[in-house]
């Protein structure tokens, strides 16, 4: 029911704006002219929300005007420890001054006072003239202004999208002392954000305890004698730290201000300067959100545009089939802004047409009483196996719907191709998956749910079960709402994916996910004897190690333990100290080797051997287990699990098995054609990265060993130590391949040295030779990591961005690795690229041809296929051109493929 008093709403700009800017990622959310943006939208997020569940009559807005103020000047290191304030966020609140203006909301900043003084005076003012005082703040010295009529609105720790409500009940539950109290007890404890130094030892138990009793500092110091032990003592010592504390956390009430609460009427937007602004910040989504505040009455609105029905008018597939009819658009698609309900979200089905429209659907399947939880949810990208499971018995409209050639949103569209595919229904149309194209977005902090997506692109929260909740309930959200957050978020994806983040969507991620998810689906063929004999093995080469370990120092030790390895090295042993670590002594493998190296010892080299063993043990024992009833291992791929655009494996890594040793080779080869399958094709690049290497940086002398078919190393080292091609040695072949590959990941003289177990000066005088020889490398490599620190990304080939916004960071080790990074993610996203464009390629080939064959396993640069009756030769066709013809280099991709009866024998 409406409240009978009006209400005014205050806002503390820059706290909720700070909050604001450090709560949404600062790369995803900038305009044409590189203005980052996140604070103001996040800011104005937070306000709309405000405004439809708050409804205020007056709105307005108090910001601080500098730094300085009374406070300064009595004490001037007034929070003096603030650091300086990023010039990304200072940008932002002109701006954001300009887009309140144009809502006509205002704004209020005084010399001399701080925003919180202005909301003070406002906040009395309001109360006493009869409002309800809503103050929102981010600011703990606000709970002060807590009374009958005036509420406290805090960021939760969920940030801004998320308030706190306060008032003096809250306050009182919280703190234990009155709203007007608080003050006292932060003079007494300090705030370590004001730089306001409190009385030593004296926490905030023992500070309420003493305003309980005495009610103010003042009074607490009038009886200071009366309190004993250490931290009376330093109360009497230290008792100006209080005084001054309490002076300046007190807030004025009672500021001069050219404007009173009456002057804050809320008025309608001027839409001609909303369009202006928000067409400079690129908020086309937020624009929409801003003029449905004015706009008319739900139920109006709704009627105009077909509305979208409550889940239980949807009780059986007839009764969607007749919704679907009733709208009138083909497959069922009825018109509804990205934005949204006007009136908030929608709880029903609702789809909506192409032409900028997000398409969501979200069904109740309400007449299965058995089980009334089953539905079918595309909106929120959960459509499991057991919500999917009626389509396959009768769900004909929604099925029809869903093979139709209307668009579909949805969040993990891997997901939703398996479950549906398991229900027996093909989707049509094209998928925008927001889990993936927002990681494309901001790939190094992808969001890994629907929720996480709200809360970084839209600033808000999405209703989910209170954290202290710890038994099952009722998703408080639902699929409705789910899915009309999930229109939002995708449109405020299509505003910020530039032209090459979208040719990545649609012609490499988007085409990818189905390919994925029918591999992940057929999985490989096991031979689980295989893997049993070869555990067993290795269990008794790890007990055999242990044994020879102990013998070797004469007692038994877990060869696990950090601590216990830290006394048998450095005290038993006497070894030299390896780095420090928060536990000692680091006992981790590089340290080890290094130290074997340096110091050889018996007991190291069988722990180092012992540890090879163990973890292979692993890696065989996670694959026995994986195993299915069908005899084949079904890993599952992440398409965001990476930085760089790389897929990773999981559950198991099937990435992960060795190679080059004989044990690794013995698990590859557990890995069998299958049942009805002749043989397995494997199918790798040979040396691509160092071929996107030459393309990238133009060097003749990289070209043109590459064209010539000639042996990369082999050449490199004739130029570097001035031989001839046949009197490169093997060693000599080594030092280059470690050099060139290393050079790719900003590998240094000393971590060059330290690989090739060789002298710093020698790794030096390796690189400057190299460089003298390849100039166009050396300039390559600059110049990605200066255009980096300037643009704040490297983009790929394919136009893949990966941010680095720790290339300008002030930590020296943050730097470095962010400058490391820079070299290496174009060249290894653009190797990424390439493999998953063959893939797709390949898949739509072997559709087309019918074929039986099938795609079992990407792994890095190497694809591998298992290969029905007669179909070779067709096959190996596809793949070496699909593969060789992904990119178009300056040097040929060369493909090299193999064949055997198991993934070692097909090794080439």
């Amino acid at each position: 029911m409406p409240h009978e008093k009006p209400t005014l709403l205050i806002i503390d700009g820059h706290s909720l704006a700070f909050r604001a800017f450090y709560a949404l990622p600062l790369d995803s959310f900038v305009n044409d002219e590189g203005q980052h943006t996140n604070a103001i939208h996040g800011f104005v997020a937070m306000l709309i929300s405000l405004l439809k569940k708050e409804k205020p009559t007056h709105v307005g807005v108090a910001f601080d005007r500098s730094r300085h103020s009374f406070r300064t000047r009595e004490y001037p290191a007034y929070k003096g420890t603030r650091g300086a304030t990023p010039p990304e966020f200072l940008s932002q609140i002109p701006l954001l001054e300009k887009v309140l203006a144009a809502m006509n909301i205002v704004t209020v900043s005084i010399d001399d006072y701080e925003a919180d003084d202005i909301m003070a005076t406002l906040a009395r003012q309001g109360a006493d003239e009869g409002y309800r005082v809503l103050v929102v703040s981010g600011d703990r010295d606000a709970i002060q202004l807590i009374r009958d009529d005036v509420t406290l609105l805090y960021p939760s720790v969920r940030g801004v999208s998320a308030l706190k409500r306060y008032d003096r009940d809250a306050v009182v539950e919280r703190y234990g002392v009155e709203p007007g109290q608080y003050p006292e007890v932060a003079a007494l404890v300090g705030e370590t954000s004001d730089n306001l130094v409190g009385i030593a030892k004296v926490g905030d138990k023992t500070a309420v305890k003493w305003v309980q009793k005495y009610g103010t500092v003042d009074e607490i110091l009038a009886h200071a004698d009366e309190i004993t032990g250490v931290v009376g003592r330093n109360l009497r010592e230290q008792k100006e730290n209080a005084l001054l504390n309490r002076r300046l956390n007190r807030l004025v009430d009672d500021v001069a201000l050219p404007v009173g609460p009456s002057d804050f009427t809320r008025r309608a937007v001027d839409e001609a300067a909303l369009r202006e602004i928000f067409g400079v910040l690129k908020f086309r989504t937020l624009l929409d959100r801003v003029l449905d505040l004015d706009a008319p009455a739900e139920g109006t609105r709704a009627e105009e545009g077909g509305g979208a029905p409550r889940p239980e008018e949807l009780r059986t597939d007839k009764d969607l089939a007749a919704w679907l009819q009733r709208v009138g658009a083909p497959g069922g698609a009825v018109a509804r802004p990205s934005g949204g309900a006007p009136g908030g979200p929608a709880t029903g089905a609702e789809a909506t047409a192409p032409g900028g429209f997000a398409v969501v659907l979200t069904v109740e399947d309400a007449a299965a009483s058995d089980d009334p939880a089953r539905a079918v949810t595309l909106g929120a990208g959960i459509a499991d196996e057991t919500r999917c499971a009626w389509l396959a018995d009768g769900g004909e409209a929604l099925a029809a719907w869903l093979q139709g050639a209307d668009p579909k949103t949805v969040f993990d569209a891997k997901a939703f191709y398996t479950s549906l595919d398991r229900a027996g229904v093909t989707p049509g149309g094209t998928v925008f998956d927001t889990k993936i194209t927002g990681w494309l977005l901001d790939p190094a902090a992808p969001s890994k749910d629907l929720a996480g997506q709200v809360r970084s692109l839209l600033g808000e929260e999405l209703p989910g079960p209170a954290p202290e909740q710890l038994l099952p309930v009722p998703d408080p959200a639902g699929p409705g709402v789910e899915a009309w957050y999930l229109g939002r978020v995708a449109s405020a994806i299509r505003e910020r994916l530039t032209d090459g983040m979208l040719r990545v969507w649609e012609d490499i991620e988007r085409p990818l996910t189905p390919v994925l998810a029918r591999i992940e689906q057929d999985g490989v063929a096991c031979d689980r004897g295989v893997l049993d004999a070869l555990a067993g093995e290795l269990d008794e080469r790890a007990a055999e190690l242990a044994r020879q370990a102990y013998a070797e120092i004469g007692h038994e030790v877990n060869l696990g333990s950090p601590k216990q390895l830290q006394s048998v090295l450095f005290d038993e042993l006497q070894m030299p100290k390896t780095r420090r670590n928060k536990s000692g002594y680091t006992t981790d493998a590089a340290a080890l080797a290094d130290l074997q190296q340096s110091h050889p010892h018996p007991f190291l080299d069988l722990l180092l051997r012992h540890r090879d063993a163990t973890k292979l043990r692993q890696i065989v024992e996670s694959l026995r287990k994986a195993v299915g009833p069908d005899g084949r291992i079904h890993t599952t791929y992440d398409q965001v699990g990476t930085s760089t655009g790389r897929l990773s494996s999981a559950d198991p890594n099937l990435q992960n098995i060795p190679a080059r040793t004989p044990e690794g080779r013995r698990i590859r080869s557990a890995f069998v054609a299958g049942a009805g399958y002749e043989t397995l094709l494997t199918a790798d690049y040979s040396q691509i990265e160092m071929r996107i290497m030459a393309h990238l940086s133009g060097d003749d002398g990289l070209i043109e060993a590459f064209r010539q078919g000639e042996d990369l190393h082999r050449y490199v080292g004739s130029h570097v130590f001035g031989v001839a091609p046949e009197d490169v040695t093997a060693q000599m072949r080594t030092k280059v391949k470690a050099m060139s590959y290393g050079l790719v990941y900003g590998l240094s003289a000393y971590g060059l040295s330290r690989q090739l177990h060789i002298e710093t000066a020698e790794a030096r005088r390796l690189m400057a030779e190299y460089f003298e020889r390849f100039g166009a490398v050396r300039d390559y490599l600059r110049n990605v990591v200066e255009q980096a620190r300037v643009d704040g990304f490297t983009q790929t080939i394919f136009g893949r961005r990966r941010f680095f916004p720790d290339l300008s960071s002030t930590n020296r080790v943050r730097r470095d690795n962010a400058e490391r990074a820079a070299l290496n993610a174009p060249i290894q996203g653009s190797a990424a690229d390439i493999i998953k464009i063959a893939m797709v390629a390949i898949a739509r080939d072997m559709t087309r041809q019918n074929m039986g064959s099938r795609m079992l396993l990407q792994v890095h640069d190497e694809l591998i296929f298992e290969v029905a009756p007669g179909e070779w030769e067709a096959l190996e066709t596809i793949v070496r051109g699909r593969m060789a013809g992904a990119a178009e280099l300056t040097v040929p991709l060369v493909v090299q493929v193999g064949r055997g009866a198991d993934w070692n024998s097909a090794a080439h």
